[in-house]
């Protein structure tokens, strides 16, 4: 029972006075802790008595000593974020110097770079820069070139920066970085009649490359067609050398211009349709009946034979 005792009293010294305990100390002053990218400022009657911006630990009774005490109860504590927070403005209506209605989208950076100002300068600073920026981008970029506007983005975001930076500064504020990530165009018919301009441009180019292909696929053709028809022409044209040339080379021996002018004979009788009555040698005066005979009719394509 005592050892049981003993632990509800560790337990409750542990997880219910000692956090109670802190807090009360915390209230008090008597330390504070400070987290990293964040800053503490503590007013009294209106004035600003202490000012802790880096990560620690820290005494508020070191500092303002026993105005500590009235902190609590009759100051204020204000906890700022000193991270850089980042914030896109989007369409922010630009007219081109050409009259077309333009929409800028335009990204920058923001830190607080001093703490009083920022609380006490301007009730609203960020929402004041928000308009300082859109405000900066539409009297800096309006009545620009549409190619300006839509190339030279980062001497614009240099402008822009330029001009917006002077006025933080006074509500406490520093701007970081600025661009110009989008420009586009507001108007939807003129939106369309861009689209239809790019297609049919499209399709001119699409028509053109076509025609082009095909003039060079004819050019490749009739010069084919031109060397081919020079080739057979001088093929035909030395084919008789050719064949007088071996005509003569055969003629010189007599027995193979014998065998081959038979062979050429015997080739063209059976090439054509004529009937043809072959006799054995010493047939006489029966064989000259016999061919004598009507024959009945050859098949399609078949020379008759007996």
């Amino acid at each position: 029972m005592k050892l049981l005792a003993i632990a509800g009293v560790a337990f409750v010294a542990w997880w219910i006075a000692m956090p109670v305990l802190f807090a009360i100390l915390r209230m008090l002053g008597v330390y504070i802790v400070v987290q990293e990218r964040r800053a503490h400022v503590y007013t009294l009657f209106g004035k600003v008595v202490g000012v802790f911006d880096q990560p620690g630990m820290y005494s508020m009774w070191s500092k303002i000593g026993v105005r500590s005490l009235l902190v609590p109860l009759l100051g204020k504590r204000y906890v700022l974020d000193l991270r850089i927070d980042q914030m896109y403005l989007r369409s922010q209506p630009v007219n081109s110097e050409e009259g077309a209605p333009m929409g800028i989208g335009v990204w920058y950076e923001m830190f607080i770079s001093n703490l009083t100002d920022y609380l006490f300068k301007n009730q609203d600073p960020e929402g004041s820069l928000r308009a300082n920026v859109s405000n900066a981008t539409i009297r800096e970029l309006s009545n620009r070139k549409l190619a300006k506007l839509l190339e030279d983005r980062h001497d614009l975001s240099a402008k822009v920066r330029e001009e917006v930076s002077e006025s933080s500064q006074e509500w406490g504020f520093r701007v970081g970085s600025v661009y110009i990530r989008k420009v586009h165009f507001r108007d939807a018919n003129m939106i369309h009649q861009i689209e239809e301009k790019v297609t049919n441009r499209l399709r001119q180019v699409t028509s053109a490359i076509k025609q082009d292909g095909a003039n060079q696929v004819s050019l490749i053709t009739s010069g084919a067609e031109r060397k081919a028809a020079v080739e057979f022409a001088r093929a035909a044209a030395i084919r008789p050398e050719i064949v007088g040339s071996a005509l003569r080379t055969i003629g010189e021996d007599k027995i193979i211009a014998d065998a081959m002018f038979e062979l050429l004979e015997l080739n063209r009788v059976l090439e054509s349709n004529a009937r043809l009555t072959i006799l054995p040698k010493g047939a006489g005066f029966l064989g000259a009946q016999l061919a004598s005979q009507p024959m009945p009719a050859p098949a399609p394509g078949r020379p008759p034979q007996h």
